[in-house]
């Protein structure tokens, strides 16, 4: 399941959401807050998005992910709205019979969400100056003013 929340990540929640008895591997991937990109110090992240088509996108890569490998469970969550250092921002979980695809699927995922999904990141720093990250890496955010996440979006 994927879904969107201002609230907190519960890593033991997203964990236990993709647990089966036929699952040789459960793995959990945390993406954190860090206190510094480079040789700037982060104070903050803020995070926005364009709720539905980040939904459906978020969807679409858990379909892919369980087509291309023997998945038994996939939880998707990614924070909007303000971090602070140390916060989780997006949790991926996947279970499997064996190791080597739930380990495949896990990068997979985050590295294709990271690439495709429209979430945008504002990096804060500690200089008073900001900045925001568009999804691939790339400098800027979408013209999608409307995608400010003001309440839960959580499923």
């Amino acid at each position: 399941m994927s879904s969107l929340t201002t609230s907190h990540i519960d890593p033991a929640a997203v964990l236990a959401a993709v647990q089966s008895p036929a699952a040789g591997a459960a793995l959990l991937f945390l993406g954190t807050t860090r206190e510094r990109t480079g040789d700037r110090v982060t104070a903050s992240l803020d995070y926005e998005c364009y709720p539905e088509m980040a939904l459906a996108m978020l969807t679409e890569l858990e379909a892919e992910a369980k087509a291309r490998w023997p998945l038994l469970g996939v939880e998707i969550i990614h924070r909007t709205g303000h971090l602070e250092i140390g916060e989780a921002s997006v949790a991926v979980a996947v279970s499997s019979p064996h190791r080597a695809a739930a380990f495949a699927a896990g990068q997979w995922l985050i590295d294709t969400l990271k690439e495709v999904v429209p979430i945008w990141k504002k990096e804060n720093w500690a200089d008073g100056t900001s900045e925001w990250v568009h999804p691939g890496g790339g400098e800027g955010r979408s013209q999608n003013a409307e995608c400010r996440m003001g309440e839960s979006q959580d499923s």
